[in-house]
């Protein structure tokens, strides 16, 4: 749903990408640097530090922007650089997860509920389009952005004390995650079907 304002995000981020350019930052360094602030807001969320850990999680999600529009502004748009980034990505949110489940801050069973339909929706749009070979796997009620935006929530209400709330964010992003999985499931399926007769 939000997918559709990435025309309006790419006005705003290509000027940022542009500039990494002319300071010869590759689109690979802002790739670690993501998995850097994932790791450090981590440690903050398992430490209670909640402001801070979404401040780093912030700031991962700005570095995985600047991957991609750096990648753009150069044109050096690579196929290891976008399985190198979307690999990254994964790490990335399983690990902000993590930090919140090692802390005590959410049950383990709403944790893996969460990162297991996170991870898996995002899987099955990569394997149907490089095994099934479908152009586009994008279809479903959430996309990345909504995902982050429940996590974001979920950390923000923490930080106020509204745990139970936090909970809710988590489980309301672990279930728009598994509709999304099996939506793309069902449509690679519709696709690779129609394709074969």
């Amino acid at each position: 749903m939000i997918a559709k304002l990435r025309p309006l995000y790419n006005i705003f981020v290509m000027p940022l990408g542009k500039a990494s350019v002319r300071l010869r930052i590759s689109p690979d360094f802002w790739t670690l640097f993501s998995l850097l602030s994932a790791f450090v807001g981590a440690i903050f969320l398992h430490l209670g530090y909640f402001w801070w850990g979404l401040t780093f999680i912030i700031v991962m999600f700005m570095a995985d922007s600047l991957d991609g529009a750096t990648a753009r502004a150069s044109g050096n748009l690579s196929k290891f650089g976008t399985v190198f980034d979307h690999s990254i990505d994964r790490y990335a949110e399983f690990i902000v997860i993590g930090g919140l489940m090692t802390g005590g801050w959410i049950s383990p069973l709403v944790g893996m509920f969460a990162i297991s339909g996170i991870i898996m929706a995002s899987y099955v749009r990569a394997k149907a389009e490089s095994a099934g070979g479908l152009k586009d796997c994008t279809v479903g009620i959430a996309g990345r952005a909504e995902k982050l935006i429940l996590t974001y929530g979920s950390v923000i209400f923490l930080g106020l004390g509204w745990n139970l709330w936090a909970t809710i964010m988590l489980i309301l992003a672990g279930l728009i995650s598994h509709i999304t999985f099996v939506q793309r499931l069902l449509y690679a399926r519709a696709v690779i079907k129609q394709a074969n007769q």
